[in-house]
């Protein structure tokens, strides 16, 4: 794909490295002159020095031919003026950071494909850590309703040796949740199914609403507890 970077920043700069070592062509316009030598001589990326709000920038990195228009700007309003310009000049698909909540509809009238929201994310990946602290990653799901997080399991857990379906139907188990993925110690992941049985030392991949997220962990979590022989 061919993609555009507009506004890139530290977050910009990484996500056009990344999308470059995946075999995507990156542009990035940012008016920081740094900015713009970094993302050549670090990442390789083609790269404008300039405002990306101004069409004729826009016109110069052929945004017309861009399959995604990525617009990461500070302020909200430009970040609209580039997604505006991007889609009247046919670029296939645009998105946003979304900084201000209450550019949301905005957004969305204006015909943005995609509005990823820094509020989101922020609660998603650290007020959920901060709450659970066995969480490794998480992600907001569903308007803020619902969490996707990790979990390794521990070695001792009860649920070690037991398969998903037989988790899923203990009693008191959150019927929100829902197994995602299961990870090895290599990181492959594999798509848990109800014969899947659980391993000390697995990370799982779990989605629940947020209201039972502590509910999760404590049966994926709690130890063990052997009956005493007669």
């Amino acid at each position: 794909m061919r993609v555009l970077i507009a506004g890139a920043g530290r977050a910009g700069l990484s996500v056009g490295g990344h999308l470059r070592t995946t075999g995507h062509d990156v542009i990035i316009i940012d008016r920081d002159p740094m900015v713009a030598k970094q993302a050549f001589e670090r990442h390789g990326l083609v790269a404008i020095t300039g405002d990306a709000t101004d069409a004729g920038l826009l016109q110069e990195a052929d945004v017309s031919r861009t399959d995604v228009v990525v617009t990461m700007l500070a302020r909200d309003a430009d970040n609209l003026a580039v997604a505006l310009l991007a889609r009247s000049a046919g670029a296939q698909r645009v998105m946003v950071r979304m900084r201000d909540p209450q550019y949301r509809q905005v957004y969305m009238d204006a015909g943005v494909h995609r509005i990823v929201s820094e509020i989101e994310i922020f609660v998603g990946g650290i007020a959920t850590a901060i709450e659970h602290d066995a969480v490794k990653h998480s992600m907001i799901l569903g308007g803020g309703g619902s969490v996707a997080f990790e979990l390794t399991i521990p070695e001792g857990a009860d649920v070690v040796g037991r398969p998903v379906s037989e988790i899923a139907a203990a009693k008191g188990f959150p019927p929100s949740c829902v197994f995602a993925g299961l990870y090895d110690a290599h990181g492959a992941v594999d798509a848990p199914r109800g014969s899947s049985v659980l391993r000390g030392g697995m990370t799982v991949l779990i989605v629940a609403r947020r209201d039972e997220v502590g509910a999760v962990i404590r049966h994926l979590m709690s130890p063990r507890v052997d009956t005493p022989k007669r």
